[in-house]
C-alpha cells in the first residue's frame, strides 16, 4: 500500500500592516507622554562635610511630644492625650480641643525658648485605627502652626507617626 504525502504549502503573512500599527502606537505614546513635576516641598537637610572626630558635637536627642488621638463612636474624635515625658494632659471632648492643643504646643515651645524655633522638638502621633482621617489632618495642622495677623507662625516641623502593629 502506497501512502501519498502532500507537501505543506508555504503560508506567508503580510507584516506590513502590523508594522504600521506598531509605529502609530509608538508615535501616539511618545506624543502623549507628560512628565509630571515633582510634588511637594521637601525640607531636606544634608549633612555637612565630615570633620575630625574630636570636633563632632554630641547633640542632645530632640525633645519628643507624644500625642494620642482616641476615637469615639462612628470614628469621631473623643480625646487628645499629650505626654511630653514631664507632664500629661488630656483635651476633649469639646469643640476647641484642637485650639487647646495649639495653645499647649505654643506654650511648651515658649517655655523652652523661642516659640517659632520648633526644630528641636518632634511630635509623634499615636492614632486609633477607627479615627476619621480629617481629625488626623486637624491635629497635624494644630501642632504645625497657626495664622496670626495674616502671617503663619510655625511651631513644630518634625512630625512622625507611631507604627501600630495591631494587624489591621
Amino acid at each position: 500500500m502506497k501512502i501519498e504525502t502532500e507537501e505543506p504549502e508555504d503560508i506567508e503573512v503580510n507584516m506590513t500592516a502590523m508594522i504600521d500599527i506598531v509605529f502609530q502606537l509608538l508615535i501616539f505614546f511618545i506624543m502623549t507622554f507628560n512628565v509630571a513635576p515633582q510634588e511637594g516641598d521637601f525640607n531636606i537637610k544634608m549633612p555637612l562635610a565630615s570633620a575630625p572626630s574630636d570636633e563632632i558635637p554630641l547633640d542632645e536627642p530632640p525633645e519628643l511630644i507624644r500625642i494620642a488621638l482616641r476615637s469615639g463612636a462612628e470614628g469621631k474624635i473623643n480625646t487628645i492625650n499629650v505626654d511630653d515625658e514631664i507632664e500629661s494632659r488630656t483635651f476633649g471632648p469639646s469643640e476647641t480641643m484642637f485650639l487647646e492643643l495649639t495653645d499647649y504646643i505654643e506654650q511648651k515651645l515658649a517655655a523652652d525658648g523661642d516659640p517659632e524655633d520648633g526644630e528641636d522638638t518632634e511630635v509623634e502621633f499615636d492614632i486609633d485605627f477607627d479615627l476619621r482621617y480629617s481629625y488626623t489632618v486637624d491635629a497635624i495642622a494644630a501642632v504645625s502652626g497657626k495664622v496670626v495677623d495674616g502671617k503663619v507662625k510655625k511651631l513644630i516641623e518634625k512630625i512622625k507617626f507611631k507604627n501600630n502593629a495591631n494587624g489591621r
